[in-house]
């Protein structure tokens, strides 16, 4: 791969004085290793035992009984972390106890709240006070089915705080998606809202929520949080109480003690393919995983103030909640990012002071096209760091920032995934950014690309694998008591190897390049080709707002490329079009990724947490089955690919 463009560089100040600069140099003294980055890392991937246990305590997590070793056993399948070691979650998100906000809460409405961290204590006190009364025990779920409100992270910290489970949806799932999930792991209590908003509709789920309760019977509790309405009538739902009822009595904070990989979170696969799986994580990796790229690789300090753009429903909620453990402040937004005018959320980064702000290359590419120069209409002069995620961040999306948000800005690409909770590749405050690529890999990661033989390849496309243990691997899969189906989901291509599902680079630099879902990859005249090459460039015409690519089969057992494309409003797909868009993929690409059939759709599926679903898509044309529609955010989209070619 050529040199890309050089778009930043911290000065030596800036790098001096993060937190990632501080760490090399302290474990370069005690390991006498060379300090920079490449020599950090390897010794992160290459002594796993030394490296945890020393982010253990640069972040303070604190055993109530320490581990007797860092880890045991051989192998991905095989390690068990900090045996012995028990502590608790919510007491580190937790530990500090004064005025500082902890939460600042806005939604679309404009309606804004804020707590503090004394607060927030004493609310998850009563929560967890009310979860106990109606007999929640270590192990227990506990479903939230909530906006992006300060109630869910409340109901968390509480369940956390005694060992019971969460499980958390978006209250955008449909009835079959929520049983497809909340059915398997049958959760004793249901904390739910009435509703939600976007774009100023307003949505009721009282009548979802009843149906909930009546087919999962394991629900002995509804809590439902009054959101959309001051006091809903909640006469209907069977075991329903509303929640300042339900927190309402005053209690003394309880922590109760766990061992290291006692369940967290049950987390869920996008299940557009089939029921989706549940994926158990354990307390102590995800913490520890989370407090190494917080504090490590996105420099968060105590005084800053993090904004992410997501839903509980999916995984960069509960990451950015893990931010409290850096005592910062949390922003939680729900709505529609785009509501009143497009130019929402950087509004509220001014207003709020963020300093780290996280959202994804859709929203980026949409403040592109509304012609939004966010640098100079607002002050942003707190923010330092932007955060993007969901989809591979294309070198125009990198350009665009640093010409029209700020110049001096750590823009850092990072991936990972539902499945391990956190990332694999992400930014890094010591080193350069440059356009299309991912800064660095994780410490701790032992992340490769492997060509078809299993072989790592540099500066080459190949499958994103992990060769090393590490802590926020799933702890396995609910009702998978064998763990077929955990060891056949990630370890079935290369043997105790964590293949991940990218379509990914990484380069001489250390960098990593994402192409996209590795069974998303088109595979014309047998050369792979990732999705994210086409979309950089159809999607860079200021004439296509959105677009999906698939690989249609033919006769011959070869592969069609087919672009399916939204265009602006008012704009038809013709014949000169066609021909600009098929130019544009040659001149930027290769002749092999340009489209051999070019189609104007009206809308492309999105799973709920904002994800392309090419699959569906696939399914669709090929005249096959889309199995679960509910965990579309628009299923009502895929109707006019049937047949379309």
């Amino acid at each position: 791969m050529s040199q890309p463009q050089l778009l930043w560089e911290p000065s030596p100040q800036r790098a001096e004085q993060s937190q990632m600069y501080a760490f090399m140099q302290q474990m370069s003294q005690k390991y006498n290793f060379q300090a920079d980055w490449p020599s950090l890392h390897e010794w992160s991937v290459g002594q796993p035992d030394q490296f945890w246990q020393e982010m253990l305590e640069f972040a303070e997590i604190i055993p109530n009984e320490p581990a007797s070793e860092t880890c045991l056993g051989v192998g991905l399948l095989m390690t068990q972390w900090f045996p012995g070691m028990t502590f608790n979650f919510a007491e580190h998100l937790l530990r500090f106890n004064d005025d500082r906000i902890a939460l600042a809460c806005e939604d679309e409405r404009g309606r804004s709240r804020t707590i503090t961290y004394r607060q927030l204590r004493d609310q998850v006190a009563r929560c967890a006070a009310g979860l106990r009364a109606v007999g929640v025990q270590p192990g227990d779920r506990v479903a939230g089915y909530l906006p992006n409100i300060a109630e869910a992270v409340i109901g968390m910290l509480a369940s956390a705080s005694m060992g019971a489970v969460w499980s958390s949806c978006s209250p955008d799932f449909g009835i079959n998606g929520i049983f497809d999930r909340f059915g398997q792991i049958e959760p004793k209590v249901l904390i739910a809202a009435d509703g939600y908003t976007y774009n100023e509709k307003k949505i009721d789920c009282l009548d979802r929520i009843k149906e909930i309760v009546e087919r999962i019977e394991s629900i002995e509790q509804v809590v439902v949080v009054p959101f959309v309405e001051d006091t809903p009538d909640l006469s209907s739902i069977n075991k329903a109480i509303s929640w300042p009822d339900f927190t309402a009595n005053e209690a003394e904070l309880v922590y109760e003690s766990f061992p290291f990989d006692h369940p967290l979170y049950i987390m869920y696969s996008s299940g557009t393919t089939g029921v989706p799986k549940c994926i158990i994580h354990g307390a102590g990796g995800t913490l520890l995983q989370h407090m190494k790229e917080l504090m490590l690789h996105c420099d968060l300090r105590r005084e800053d103030t993090i904004f992410y753009f997501t839903t509980c429903g999916w995984m960069m909620w509960n990451w950015l909640v893990s931010s409290l453990g850096v005592g910062a402040t949390v922003v939680l937004y729900e709505g529609s990012p785009a509501h009143p005018t497009v130019d929402r959320l950087w509004q509220m980064a001014d207003k709020l002071g963020v300093t780290i702000f996280g959202t994804s290359p859709k929203f980026l590419a949409a403040s592109e096209k509304a012609g939004l120069t966010p640098g100079t209409l607002h002050d942003l002069s707190k923010l330092r760091t932007i955060l993007s995620t969901g989809s591979p961040l294309t070198i125009e999306n990198f350009q665009w920032v640093y010409v029209n948000v700020k110049e001096d800005l750590q823009l850092s690409s990072i991936c990972g995934g539902t499945d391990i909770i956190s990332c694999f590749m992400l930014g890094n405050p010591i080193l350069p950014v440059y356009a299309g690529e991912i800064q660095s890999r994780g410490l701790g990661m032992d992340v490769q690309a492997f060509d078809a033989d299993g072989k790592s390849v540099i500066d080459q496309k190949g499958e994103l694998v992990c060769c090393g243990p590490f802590p926020s691997q799933p702890t396995g899969f609910w009702n998978d008591r064998d763990g077929s189906k955990y060891s056949g989901a990630y370890f079935e291509r290369f043997a105790d190897v964590w293949t991940h599902g990218d379509f990914v680079e990484i380069t001489s630099r250390g960098g990593v390049v994402v192409y996209g879902r590795s069974d998303a990859t088109l595979n014309p005249g047998g050369v792979r080709i990732g999705t994210a090459e086409i979309y950089r460039l159809v999607e860079g015409l200021d004439v296509v707002v959105d677009s999906v690519v698939i690989g249609k089969r033919t006769a011959d057992a070869d592969v069609e490329v087919c672009l399916f494309v939204v265009l602006r409003e008012g704009q038809s797909l013709n014949e000169d079009l066609t021909k600009t868009i098929k130019k544009t993929v040659a001149n930027g690409a290769t002749r092999r990724h340009v489209p051999r059939h070019i189609k104007q759709v009206s809308a492309i599926p999105y799973t709920i947490s904002g994800k392309k679903v090419e699959l569906a898509v696939s399914n669709m044309v090929h005249g096959e089955p889309v199995l679960n529609k509910d965990a579309l955010a628009n299923p009502e989209s895929l109707d006019q690919y049937a047949r379309i070619i």
